[in-house]
């Protein structure tokens, strides 16, 4: 590998689920070399099972242990709380390493929110929460990225009803001056965001809501005040295909899945996860643990690889570049 290849720290995640597999495909398979040099963290147990699923040999690589045992009858596929435990210690650990500066940034493997639970972490929904725990950041968002489209999270793990609620223009304002300044740090300046609409065809005049007319132009109106490139409200339903049509840099969309079924349906494989609002760069594969094919060895990497690739992109200040 290059000498100037950057240190990537990667968790990796849930051991029942596909994570240490996709791991070990992407580390076997050659994907990885001159990219950067991975530092793995997880139970060495898991990463050994997940190698071995994939039917692949590990290479050398460097490796922290978060010495969780392996629990007893474990199985792919099956929520523990141990398995629980140790994803969320490969998350801290990694964020620790890659907040000491000793990795240019984080990659994560998908972890299962219900064995988090299971292992106690009850306020820890998702990566983004234990992040903000961590690091004591009051303000985080989700930006979700695949070859020829970027999107920004108003909300994500808010149920539709509580995610509606959260359309304010306050929060809105909020979530474009954090996005506008992380894009900076990552080598887009000025970038061109799209406000997504909440309701259908944009509320129709107050018709079909009024939350466009009291809160999202408003806040719309606020960032261009600020000097920021914003344009909307504009109806979900023709946002993202003018996004990806090359008129926008990046779509703010108002709650989770209005942002996460564009980024699915134009390229799922290649998508990826970056979290806004921490002091370090993170990336995530967008996909789960998929339970349902973990251990079978059929699991893809490209989220990952993709994941990984991002991470250095944005840890050398190329987003807009790269592929990203």
């Amino acid at each position: 590998m290059s000498s100037e290849a950057p240190v990537i720290a990667i968790s990796a995640g849930d051991p029942a689920g596909i994570g240490a597999e996709v791991l070990a495909k992407a580390l076997a398979g050659g994907a990885l070399d001159g990219v950067c040099r991975p530092l793995i963290v997880g139970a060495r147990w898991a990463l050994d099972a997940g190698a071995h699923a994939a039917g692949v040999r590990l290479p050398d690589v460097r490796f922290v242990d978060v010495d969780v045992p392996r629990p007893a009858g474990f199985r792919f596929g099956e929520i523990s709380a141990p398995c629980g435990t140790a994803a969320v210690r490969a998350v801290e650990t990694a964020a620790g390493i890659t907040a000491r500066g000793d990795a240019a940034a984080m990659v994560t493997c998908p972890i299962n929110k219900e064995a988090v639970h299971a292992a106690g972490f009850v306020d820890d929904i998702g990566h983004q929460e234990i992040l903000a725990r961590l690091t004591g950041s009051k303000w985080t968002a989700t930006m979700l990225m695949t070859p020829g489209l970027r999107v920004v999270h108003l909300s994500t793990h808010k149920s539709l009803i509580a995610a509606a609620q959260f359309v304010t223009r306050a929060t809105i304002v909020e979530k474009l001056h954090l996005t506008r300044d992380t894009l900076a740090r990552w080598g887009m300046t000025n970038p061109r965001i799209a406000v997504a609409a909440l309701n259908p065809h944009g509320g129709e005049g107050g018709l079909l809501g009024r939350e466009e007319i009291e809160e999202i132009a408003p806040a719309v109106e606020q960032a261009r005040q600020e000097g920021m490139n914003v344009s909307g409200p504009i109806p979900a339903d023709s946002v993202f295909n003018r996004a990806i049509a090359g008129e926008f840099d990046l779509v703010l969309a108002m709650y989770h899945d209005q942002g996460h079924i564009a980024i699915k349906v134009h390229n799922f494989a290649e998508s990826v996860t970056a979290t806004l609002g921490i002091p370090f760069i993170r990336t995530s594969v967008d996909h789960g643990t998929a339970f349902d094919i973990a251990g079978r060895g059929v699991a893809d990497p490209t989220s990952l690889i993709a994941a990984i690739r991002a991470a250095v992109t944005l840890a050398r200040g190329r987003l807009g570049r790269d592929g990203f």
